[in-house]
């Protein structure tokens, strides 16, 4: 979308937690569970998706990565963008457990943020980063939203579930030409 709309659309990433509570799964079936993950694979042909197929456990909770991904904000913003891509990538199609430290700390120097400093900088903020996660989640929470992904057009149009790119577009141009009258 940031391809095709540029700067008139502002793209602001939100916390939402499928996993609220660490807890050990079941590997068969949570390997079933990816399975789900081929539906968007086949309707976005850039979206990489791979059913699980490694010995990697699956993730026990969304907040580890969420956290990550809060402290590089700030640890470097310049590479928040990437990291959170980089995320996706490894969940999703690399099959990564990215509730491990050790993971995400890889993931990191992986984009060329020095892993040290940014696990210290986790291990300061943790709990600060943490609170964020929970707040933008009970939010989303609040005002309706119940699947991932779901987009918010200003504030005010959730649009739950994946869609197709085609269906993102047409919203948002119809958003822009409400807002060019």
């Amino acid at each position: 979308m940031a391809k095709t709309f540029g700067d008139k659309i502002e793209i602001e990433w939100r916390s939402f937690l499928l996993r609220t509570e660490p807890k050990a799964s079941d590997q068969a079936k949570f390997v079933k569970y990816t399975e789900s993950w081929l539906r968007p694979a086949a309707t976005e042909p850039d979206a990489k998706f791979q059913v699980w197929a490694t010995d990697n456990l699956g993730p026990t909770s969304s907040i580890p990565a969420q956290v990550a991904a809060k402290v590089m904000d700030g640890f470097a913003p310049e590479s928040a963008d990437a990291f959170h891509w980089r995320l996706l990538e490894a969940y999703f199609s690399e099959n990564r457990t990215i509730s491990d430290w050790s993971v995400l700390g890889d993931l990191a120097a992986e984009i060329g943020v020095d892993r040290s400093g940014f696990l210290a900088m986790v291990n300061e903020q943790q709990q600060v980063a943490a609170q964020m996660v929970i707040d933008e989640h009970n939010s989303a929470i609040e005002n309706g939203v119940t699947a991932v992904p779901t987009i918010v057009l200003d504030n005010a149009l959730p649009i739950p579930g994946a869609q197709e790119l085609e269906s993102y577009e047409i919203w948002i141009n119809k958003l822009l030409a409400k807002r060019d009258q």
